[in-house]
């Protein structure tokens, strides 16, 4: 079970696992997204590019992320939804780059529903070298604590 609203604090810090992007991920959310812009796609057009070489397709890394959070086991079974999200894209991420992200508790606040509030979580993603790479919001609605019949009395 993962945390729920009341045990963030604002100013937590959180760092996921990291992963590296491999060519079948380029290649697999390429054929997902309908996106083939040869910068992702074409070597010999992406050599001619500013980056020299193809790189991952920035809504890709952004899903990735995603699922680093999930691998925190953090927002298991109390994330009710992602109510939105604003990124950032800083530099490329190229095919074999490892990244991680940092999230940090932004703000919490409660809803008038008692069994939900809201966490905005500033997250920046960073290479192999420490670089960041994207960075931005995640804001949830997440679960709070549920009241026992114990806690009534």
């Amino acid at each position: 079970m993962g945390w729920y609203f009341e045990d963030f604090e604002e100013g937590q810090v959180f760092v996921t696992p990291a992963r590296t992007v491999t060519e079948a991920d380029v290649v697999t959310f390429a054929g997902l997204s309908g996106d083939y812009n040869p910068l992702h796609t074409d070597a010999e057009f992406a050599a001619r590019t500013p980056f020299g070489t193809r790189i991952a397709h920035g809504l890709l890394v952004l899903s990735i992320v995603s699922g680093l959070g999930a691998r925190t086991g953090l927002f298991d079974e109390t994330t009710i939804a992602l109510l939105g999200v604003d990124w950032r894209f800083l530099q490329p991420v190229r095919m074999a780059d490892t990244i991680r992200a940092e999230m940090t508790v932004s703000r919490k606040r409660t809803t008038r529903h008692p069994e939900r509030g809201i966490l905005v979580r500033g997250i920046r993603v960073l290479n192999q070298r420490n670089e960041v790479v994207q960075e931005g919001t995640m804001t949830l609605m997440i679960r709070r604590r549920p009241v026992t019949a114990q806690q009534c009395v």
